[in-house]
């Protein structure tokens, strides 16, 4: 079964017609929002050039599986 969905939202408009497997080595930058220069401090920080850098980042996932952790663990007591 074929998935579709709409991500121009998150998108700059050059990019919006391309595939998922395009999009992961599309740049950073093709991402709403994120600018040439913050892609820029992105791969010099940490090395993301593309969008699938930036999803496999091992900082960013981690940061992730924090955030979902803390929304699901109990309050201290």
């Amino acid at each position: 079964m074929a998935v579709t969905a709409n991500l121009d939202a998150l998108l700059d408009e050059p990019f919006r017609s391309l595939d998922l497997r395009e999009l992961v080595a599309a740049p950073v930058s093709a991402l709403s929002g994120v600018s040439e220069e913050e892609a820029q401090g992105l791969a010099l920080a940490f090395g993301i050039n593309t969008i699938g850098d930036l999803a496999e980042n091992q900082f960013i996932r981690a940061a992730v599986a924090i955030n979902a952790l803390a929304k699901v663990t109990d309050p201290p007591a």
